[in-house]
């Protein structure tokens, strides 16, 4: 259906949208034959954005011409043709790298533009794509890895995220959002979707409506991560399974004709939510849906941030689903190779990505367990890692990334492999860490999270640092860590975080979470710790 752009005539719209009014995002998808076709040299700087709608990015420098392509893996379901179609791709254009995003994609490195027309083919040929995967627009719908088998669902949203990823995919009519906009829908009662930090969250929910107790969700809205963080709201309704796609559809359109589109750092639900309140938005909502029953009830277990280590029970009698650490989110093509053919010699081929960036492979008869188990591969990709390397996450960082200013995938690895051979807790801690305030990985919901910078030492000289806030969660509604004060350079990164690590081991109570034991001393006692240790080091790189 068409629509009418009614902020077009805004005379303050920022350079983006009056891009975007002369030419959609997605009809790039048309050029990129004649661009392929033509090489690189061809596409001319000002289209270079656009590309972004076929969920491909430049990577740094952008002028060598290589691309970043993220796979849209909705609810992180992928089966058995997907994840060999995805592994040739990585093998044969993408130098092998194989990440697993924190929503749940996969991203591909190295990529040329003569490359991508054959890329597509192969995506489609499996049912997957990228279109939409970044630019303002719809991105993939972040789920629970382990929808139809998960003990501790309230029903199986398999086929509801297919259904709603499904309408907004190229769909035009919703490709010109003020922003990037990320849907969750999860009826895990453990919150394996981190509802709190997309825009729009569908939650597990129940309510009695005449006399029937109704399983359906909550809808949250106004969440998310960037310089300025916000944690989702939850409207005053309830929404059963059937409806979920039109509740969709109409949170989106508000969103997309009500939205700022003047500045862009404010362009984000959240601020619009911030705005209006969320009363006044759920008056929006029932001018698309009509009325709506009030909110039910919410059963909510602890949240398991998207870690699932181990060997599980499924729904199913007799079959298992197990859950491995892939360090940092990060295969190579032949290990995916690998998992594919494991997947299908011991269970029915398929594999589950996690925003946790790990992976699941289900389906397992449980006799067949332990002879998967013993895999040779299964010695790095594990069910029971490390403690830290077992809960680090990281984003892509300098390495490819155009906003980074520091390194941190490769960081994060070695400082949890480092921390792990130096430290043992009775509780995990969950590190992030992010190269630039985008916080694609997610460091304000993590114990302790790394956010890049970069400074000048005593030669003047830039060099990259870190700045270190502690105590995030997303249990009782989420909670963002707070900064402690100091820019800590690279290098001495590992000695700071074993540092508080240590005083946290000898001040916490057994069996105390990180987050409990800031929240019951504070952050001035980490603070003091810090600046000690830093005080100690003060012979080595100052700031």
């Amino acid at each position: 259906m068409a629509y009418v752009k009614h902020w077009a005539n805004n005379e303050k719209l920022n350079k983006t949208e009056l891009k975007k009014l002369e030419k959609d995002g997605l009809k790039i998808l048309e050029d990129i034959p004649y661009y392929a076709a033509n090489g690189f040299d061809s596409i001319p700087k000002d289209q270079w954005d656009l590309f972004k709608w076929a969920g491909l990015y430049l990577q740094r420098p952008k002028e060598d011409g290589y691309f970043m392509m993220r796979v849209n893996v909705p609810s992180g379901f992928l089966t058995n043709a997907q994840v060999l179609a995805l592994a040739g791709i990585a093998r044969d254009y993408g130098r092998g790298v194989f990440d697993i995003t924190t929503r749940q994609a996969i991203q591909f490195h190295w990529l040329e533009i003569q490359q991508i027309p054959d890329i597509f083919a192969r995506l489609e040929a499996v049912g997957l794509s990228s279109a939409g995967a970044c630019g303002d627009i719809t991105r993939t719908i972040v789920g629970n890895p382990i929808a139809g088998l998960d003990p501790n669902e309230l029903f199986d949203t398999s086929s509801i995220v297919k259904e709603v990823y499904d309408y907004f995919q190229k769909n035009e009519d919703f490709s010109n959002l003020p922003r990037k906009y990320k849907v969750s829908i999860s009826a895990n009662i453990n919150n394996a979707s981190n509802a709190e930090i997309n825009c729009v969250s569908f939650t597990p929910a129940v309510k009695v409506i005449d006399g029937v107790e109704k399983k359906g969700f909550h809808l949250k809205v106004g969440g998310g991560l960037s310089s300025r963080p916000f944690l989702a709201q939850t409207v005053d309704v309830f929404i059963e399974p059937e409806r979920t796609l039109e509740v969709a559809i109409a949170v989106t359109t508000i969103f997309r004709d009500y939205g700022f589109r003047e500045k862009r750092h404010l362009a984000r639900l959240k601020f619009l939510i911030a705005d209006w309140g969320v009363e006044k938005f759920r008056e929006k909502l029932e001018e698309y849906t009509g009325p709506l029953p009030t909110k039910g009830e919410e059963p909510a277990g602890e949240w398991n941030a998207g870690y699932f280590y181990g060997v599980h029970d499924q729904k199913q009698a007799g079959l298992k689903f197990l859950g491995f650490n892939v360090p940092v989110g990060r295969l190579d093509a032949e290990e995916v190779f690998e998992l594919a053919r494991i997947s299908t010699k011991y269970g029915n081929g398929e594999i589950r990505t996690c925003n946790s960036q790990n992976l699941i492979i289900p389906n397992i008869p449980d006799e067949n367990v332990d002879a998967l188990l013993a895999e040779p591969i299964f010695q790095r990709i594990t069910i029971n890692p490390n403690s830290f390397i077992g809960h680090a996450v990281s984003c892509t960082g300098i390495e490819y990334c155009n906003l980074a200013l520091v390194e941190t995938k490769e960081r994060m690895r070695l400082i949890a492999e480092e921390l792990d051979n130096r430290l043992a807790l009775d509780v995990p801690v969950r590190m992030h860490m992010v190269g630039c305030p985008n916080s694609c990985g997610q460091r304000q919901i993590a114990d302790i999270g790394f956010q890049g910078i970069q400074v000048r030492n005593k030669n003047k000289e830039m060099i990259e640092a870190y700045e270190i806030y502690v105590g995030g969660t997303l249990n009782d509604g989420g909670q963002f860590n707070q900064k402690l004060k100091g820019k800590i350079p690279a290098e001495q990164l590992t000695g700071v975080v074993e540092h508080l690590l240590q005083y946290f081991s000898a001040e916490k109570t057994a069996g105390e979470s990180f987050f409990s034991f800031v929240k019951r001393i504070g952050i001035e006692p980490l603070q003091t710790a810090l600046d000690s240790y830093l005080e100690i080091q003060a012979h080595g790189v100052s700031i």
